[in-house]
């Protein structure tokens, strides 16, 4: 099968999704507002993903793997800094709520917040969003200064816990219906 660059560009949709059409949102539980500026002050962020451990069953001489348990990775964003330090405020005074810096004491619960990070196409429609739920912040970078660092702004890290994700919203949205089962054209998984 020898195949063209015309079929190449037939099977990339809509030009493919780009990495710099995208629209991150922080919200936080203590009251102060971010997500509207997290809109234009995330510089970096990640669709995120998973990962199923598989669990191995000796039997015979061969290895049997099914699946275990589902894991999340860290969310980690860039966040350009503004000269109200809006976010980088936020995300220190949550911090000092989870633990503070004195006594190393602070809220065991209502720490919590959903995020979320949507792939846009070119028009600004969103292709897929996902939503991180049940988030927290476990590492605020830190802001490098320095006198060589002529016409630059400042930017840091944000790393974020969370306990899972959902997609949805866009042409990436799981199936409503039935988001348990689904069909790999082999036979129906749920």
């Amino acid at each position: 099968m020898v195949l063209s660059i015309s079929d190449f560009q037939k099977n990339v949709k809509g030009g493919g999704a780009r990495a710099n059409l995208f629209v991150a949102t922080l919200n936080n539980p203590i009251g102060e507002k971010t997500s509207e500026a997290s809109q234009f002050l995330i510089k970096t962020a990640e669709l995120p993903g998973s990962t199923i451990t598989p669990i191995i069953i000796p039997f015979r001489g061969r290895q049997l793997k099914i699946s275990g348990d589902r894991t999340f990775d860290p969310w980690t964003v860039t966040v350009i800094n503004d000269n109200e330090f809006t976010i980088r405020k936020v995300m220190e005074d949550w911090m000092a709520e989870m633990n503070n810096h004195e006594d190393n004491q602070g809220a065991n619960t209502g720490y919590f917040a959903d995020m979320s990070v949507a792939q846009l196409d070119r028009g600004g429609n969103e292709l897929a969003k996902y939503n991180l739920v049940g988030a927290w912040p476990s590492d605020l970078g830190p802001i490098s200064v320095s006198f060589d660092n002529e016409n630059q702004i400042e930017e840091y890290q944000v790393t974020f816990q969370y306990q899972y994700w959902t997609r949805g919203g866009g042409v990436g949205a799981l199936p409503a219906s039935s988001p348990d089962k689904f069909d790999l054209g082999g036979g129906n998984f749920g």
